[in-house]
């Protein structure tokens, strides 16, 4: 420490000589600007014996006034660029001293205490220090890797794709683009003005002048975040006609936890509406009311469920179901945020459990497994929202006819809206597998989505190989049998 203090103290003491040397040069130029110019050997105008007229003292007037102005305007721009350097240098002495105070230790949550710049400094040297960015980290197995997506100037190549997303694909979130441009661009200014303790030699071009990187000269980069520290970005330049690589890392680490708010949220008085649009599938509806009672009549007892049939056919089951039958609040507030959770759709049973006899009954099959089934992230149809937002949005699409879509529709309207959108999974609530029909009157767009839609719901993708390839393996399974048979005969 000694030592350290000592080469900060000697930094310190050469910043200030040349924060002095620069004063006493712009002093100096200013001095050698202003003082007059004369010429022993220049002819004075006016002398006895010639005569010069008025356009010529205009002339020589104008003459001298653009030369001052001239050399006023270069005078000007050197006194700016060593203002420049001035605050350049005052900015690096300001660094050296705050980094003198830099200790070892990181900080944490501070609640309501307040934290001094030098403080938060030291907290983020921390997180780079303890991120697996110059050291790595001794892991438990495989999948304790934190893995690299990588992207170019246009296109994102990512692992975690989930169903909606694709293995290549352009940033469509704001936030994702210019987080990237905002890393290239951070990229470039250490390329192109590099510090002192950046190992890279300075380069020319071939006639002579400092080369300049730009956007052009990406090639590509690689980014991973490590929740509880930061994201590190690996960025690589080259010029087309050279057989050198640029290469630099960067950090963004997070900061400490900080308190937005802390209240108390009252849902006694708050009353929730389901309303259930239905048609047949009163088998699925009986099902549907049994948790029903179980859980908004015997639990909550603050729900009112409207069910709105169409058509005649079971309707009078339904009636049955309801007479012998006679959550959402904390993330939807009117005129602030609405709630569209992503439900865990189940596959079809039948595959799923093709295995046993009888597929279990619906209660053992509520389970977040791989083949099981997946999260809906696709799916905007159930959502929580207070009717007032509803009706200031302006509701459903009317001009939306037949299956899909005008959900679709009125989740875009509130994302386009100043509301907030809430849009989390949540475990307690399964989309329970129906046998999809995609009807021929829907248009070609809504007949598509139909399909995907089916596609996706009937089987995992393991399940669907297995299917796929189903001939193939009981031909090996046939084989096996065979070559067991003979072995045993023999």
């Amino acid at each position: 420490m000694p030592r350290r203090g000592l080469i900060l103290q000697t930094r310190t003491h050469w910043l200030l000589l040349g924060l002095a040397l620069l004063c006493s040069l712009v002093l100096f130029l200013y001095l050698l600007e202003c003082a007059p110019q004369t010429d022993g050997n220049a002819p004075l105008p006016g002398v006895i014996g010639e005569n010069y007229g008025k356009e010529y003292y205009q002339a020589l007037l104008q003459e001298q006034e653009e030369h001052y102005q001239t050399r006023a305007t270069s005078l000007k721009r050197q006194i700016a660029q060593l203002k420049q350097e001035l605050q350049e240098m005052s900015e690096k002495m300001r660094s050296l001293q705050e980094r003198k105070n830099v200790g070892a230790n990181g900080i944490g949550y501070q609640g309501n205490k307040e934290q001094t710049p030098s403080d938060l400094l030291e907290f983020l040297h921390s997180q780079i220090d303890k991120a697996e960015v110059s050291i790595g980290a001794k892991l438990p197995s495989e999948y304790g890797v934190i893995p690299f997506e990588s992207f170019t100037l246009m296109k994102v190549f990512q692992l975690e794709m989930g169903l909606t997303r694709h293995p290549e694909e352009k940033p469509v979130r704001k936030d994702k683009r210019d987080e990237l441009v905002e890393v290239i661009e951070a990229g470039l200014e250490v390329i192109n003005n590099p510090d002192e303790d950046d190992e890279q030699e300075e380069e020319d071009s071939p006639l002579g002048e400092k080369m300049i990187f730009n956007e052009n000269d990406f090639i590509e980069g690689y980014y991973r975040t490590e929740r509880d520290k930061g994201t590190q970005y690996e960025l690589f330049f080259k010029k087309a006609d050279l057989m050198e690589y640029r290469h630099v890392t960067l950090f963004r680490p997070f900061g400490p936890l900080m308190k937005v708010k802390s209240e108390m949220i009252d849902i006694t008085r708050s009353i929730i509406n389901i309303i259930v649009p239905l048609a047949e599938r009163t088998e699925a509806f009986a099902q549907f009311m049994q948790n029903f009672r179980d859980v908004c009549i015997h639990q909550d007892k603050r729900i009112h469920l409207t069910v709105v049939y169409f058509g005649k056919e079971g309707l009078s089951k339904v009636k049955s179901i309801l007479e012998s039958v006679t959550s959402c609040r904390l993330n939807a507030e009117p005129g602030k945020k609405v709630f569209y959770p992503v439900v865990f759709s189940l596959y079809n049973p039948a595959i799923v459990y093709a295995s046993q006899d009888v597929p279990p009954p619906v209660e053992q099959q509520l389970v977040h497994k791989k083949d099981s089934g997946f999260w809906r992230d696709f799916g905007f149809g159930m959502t929580c929202q207070y009717r007032s937002d509803f009706l200031t949005i302006g509701g459903f699409d009317m001009e939306v006819k037949g299956w899909g879509g005008e959900d679709v529709h009125l989740y875009r309207k509130y994302l386009h809206g100043d509301l907030i959108v809430i849009r989390t999974p949540v475990p307690g609530l399964f989309h329970l597998w129906h046998e999809k029909r995609c009807a021929d009157e829907l248009t070609p767009e809504q007949y598509r989505m139909c399909i995907q839609s089916k596609a996706m719901n009937e089987a995992s993708h393991s399940h669907l190989g297995m299917l796929v390839f189903r001939e193939e393996i009981e031909t090996h399974l046939h084989k096996q049998a065979y070559r067991t048979n003979s072995e045993a005969v023999g």
